[in-house]
């Protein structure tokens, strides 16, 4: 038996349960893992209300990102066995292998080694936020250096992660963002911040790039807004929408506006590719070697705090970085 955070109804943050469950055998291609760290995510939050991409099957669990050891490996896992200490990576739906748990089972082709002296709390918010980063920049576009590249909703931890990636690249990233966070996201490596709520995003854009407009957009918030920043951009750039914090729908831009390419973008499709996900796994490797990769937890949580910690990810008071459901403490 394992403790698990279930859901029976969708809602805000109570309806959330810790319960008492058995934990199967890995099958073939499973692995069975003792979780010491969970990564949270706006997903989670999105998928208890019912709003996210697929709807939660109830009673549900949740989470697709967390760190720990393996204490099993299933028939045919070649790569991982007991004693393992791992991250699992997004690549699976929440209905499937949720990991909101003390014990989870979860694919093994999910899995990625930690290195060596990393604690799991780090190795549960590594791996989603810089995956993603490295999907849009390197496999879905080619940044170059010098381009500048907006990055709305930066104080999240893929936006946290976007700012270092860019800098690595040699690109100049621009940031948007609560005022409040201004200061942590210029400290950050941000060249310029806007404010999320700028009334004339365009002009603050171009203000902030010459005058040229951006070259690239990665954005977090989709819906309306993303009329504006395809005017903020210069001809030929691209706008890469990769989540919908607005909860609106998101337009396709046409008429009078720049010449763009648009696109919608999942970190499926970085982790859903064995060699895709293993070109991410070494670019993100590389930059922590190097040290130009340093993940940021923005907070840690207890288990028995689930509830806390999902409105917490909701609130005005949620600093930069990755929140973090802690289950074992080292």
């Amino acid at each position: 038996m394992a403790r698990v955070i279930r859901f029976h109804e969708t809602g805000e943050p109570e309806v959330l349960r810790i319960e008492e469950a058995d934990v199967r055998a890995p099958g073939p291609g499973e692995v069975r893992l003792r979780v010491d760290a969970i990564g949270l995510n706006r997903a989670e939050v999105n998928f208890r209300r019912g709003t996210y991409l697929e709807q939660p099957v109830l009673p549900a669990g949740l989470g697709s990102e967390a760190a720990g050891e393996v204490l099993e490996a299933g028939p045919g896992v070649e790569r991982w066995a007991a004693g393992d200490a791992v991250s699992v990576v997004p690549s699976f739906s929440q209905n499937d292998y949720p990991v909101y748990a003390e014990e989870a089972i979860v694919p093994a082709s999910a899995l990625v080694a930690r290195p060596a002296g990393m604690d799991a709390i780090t190795g549960a918010a590594i791996w989603m936020p810089y995956v993603t980063v490295y999907g849009m920049v390197a496999e879905i576009l080619r940044v170059r250096p010098g381009d500048h590249v907006l990055v709305t909703a930066a104080a999240n931890s893929i936006g946290m992660a976007a700012l270092q990636v860019l800098r690595h690249l040699g690109a100049v990233p621009i940031a948007t963002a609560a005022p409040a966070r201004h200061r942590e996201l210029l400290a950050a490596g941000a060249e310029a911040v806007i404010a999320d709520d700028e009334p004339d995003l365009v002009a603050a854009v171009r203000e902030a790039t010459g005058g040229r407009g951006t070259d690239v957009v990665l954005d977090a918030v989709g819906g309306p807004q993303v009329e504006e920043l395809v005017r903020a951009c210069a001809p030929g750039a691209s706008v890469i929408v990769h989540g919908g914090l607005s909860g609106l729908p998101t337009p396709l831009p046409a008429g009078a506006y720049a010449p763009v390419w648009l696109r919608r973008f999942h970190v499926f499709e970085v982790t859903g590719n064995p060699v895709v996900l293993r070109r991410a796994e070494h670019f993100v490797r590389a930059g922590l070697a190097s040290g130009a990769f340093a993940p940021i937890i923005d907070r840690t949580f207890a288990f028995d705090d689930v509830a806390a910690a999902h409105a917490y990810i909701d609130s005005p008071e949620r600093g930069v970085g990755k929140p973090v459901l802690v289950v074992r403490r080292a």
